[in-house]
């Protein structure tokens, strides 16, 4: 009997896609329900009682949330396709710190840099070059994060590589450029072009208009 794969999430957000990623690399065939988090299904608020709010992957019935656990959840079900994390428990360490520091750190303080107001704005804008600094230190001598291939921390990050042109744009202002960060552009510009998830990146003109009527979902 061939698994049953579907997947939860809203239209725009980094996290959903990430785990959409996930599943491609795998070549996971997967049944995708959008949602409306102001209007939340009653199949996501049965799925996910205790945060209500999505991804969540059904497999076989069963569900599984928070994409970074999805993500961890996917390369050890289907761990005969792509294996994304690392097998060397350092390393395997390391990347669950890094993708600990995207989803805690980095990705709020860009999104303050050019979403939020005042003093938080202001804070973020100070604080948001040298994280990624950080960032670009881990692309080293090294095409990818997950090195000559792309991994989990490529998933983890790969947000950046759509979203960030777009929230510049909205913004008027631009925060990565090739002279400040070149690895981190050379692999948001590939990791971009990569026909598997090019094909399902969010509408640009709409996650414009989103974001010029900010909500963070």
């Amino acid at each position: 009997m061939a698994d049953e794969v579907k997947l939860l999430r809203t239209w725009s957000s980094p996290y959903g896609f990430r785990v959409v990623c996930a599943l491609k690399l795998k070549g996971v065939e997967f049944h995708t329900i959008l949602e409306d988090l102001f209007n939340k299904s009653p199949l996501l608020l049965q799925y996910n009682p205790v945060f209500k709010k999505s991804p969540v992957l059904l497999h076989n019935g069963k569900p599984v949330c928070e994409s970074l656990v999805i993500l961890e959840y996917i390369d050890e079900t289907w761990n005969e396709a792509y294996p994304l994390l690392p097998k060397d428990p350092f390393e395997k360490a390391e990347a669950r710190f890094w993708a600990k520091f995207n989803d805690e750190k980095l990705l709020p303080l860009i999104r303050n840099a050019f979403l939020g107001h005042g003093k938080e704005k202001e804070e973020a804008r100070v604080l948001t070059p040298e994280n990624l600094k950080l960032v670009e230190e881990q692309l080293e001598g090294k095409k990818f994060f997950g090195g000559e291939k792309i991994g989990y921390l490529d998933l983890v990050f790969g947000w950046m590589a759509y979203l960030i042109n777009v929230l510049e744009e909205v913004d008027g202002t631009t925060l990565i450029n090739k002279e400040k960060y070149p690895r981190l552009s050379e692999w948001m510009e590939i990791f971009y072009e990569i026909p598997v998830f090019k094909e399902s990146w969010p509408d640009r003109e709409k996650l414009i208009a989103k974001y010029k009527n900010y909500v963070w979902t």
